[in-house]
């Protein structure tokens, strides 16, 4: 009798869950999509590419999307201040939920400063390992560039 019970529970709790996440899908209330991109380029044309890509991004999700974008490599000239063309498209962006990672590997390696960065950039010390760590936590990895 009490495994009746328990197996009656169970499928209570299974119906239950099913018909409150059909719900919840019908009303619109999507999972939030999760994106981390990377750029390892210092091309203009790329950065250009990518603005408008974060834009359209939080355009069309709005809210529903978290967005990283991890510069490593020649890819830390988009948020280095002496170089990049894209500061206030930046700022906007960051103002918008995205978040901007800048690797410390990089740096050290092209002998560019923190100071030399935009500031309120976050970093990691591994900018590949940053990406991995959010694809093993199910983020959709996308390369930035052509």
């Amino acid at each position: 009798m009490r495994s009746i019970k328990l197996l009656v529970f169970g499928l209570l709790a299974i119906i239950l869950g099913s018909s409150q996440a059909f719900a919840q899908k019908k009303m619109g209330k999507k999972k939030k999509h999760q994106i981390i991109m990377q750029l390892t380029s210092n091309d203009v044309a790329v950065h250009k590419g990518l603005v408008k890509q974060l834009n359209n991004l939080k355009e069309g999700w709005g809210e529903k999307v978290a967005i990283e974008v991890v510069c490593h490599g020649p890819g830390i000239d988009f948020l280095n201040q002496e170089k990049t063309t894209f500061k206030d498209e930046i700022y906007k962006l960051k103002e918008q939920g995205i978040v901007f990672v800048v690797c410390e590997n990089s740096l050290k390696e092209r002998k560019v400063s923190k100071e030399s960065i935009l500031p309120n950039m976050d970093y990691v010390k591994m900018g590949i390992g940053e990406i991995v760590e959010k694809q093993e936590q199910g983020w959709v990895y996308i390369k930035a560039g052509f």
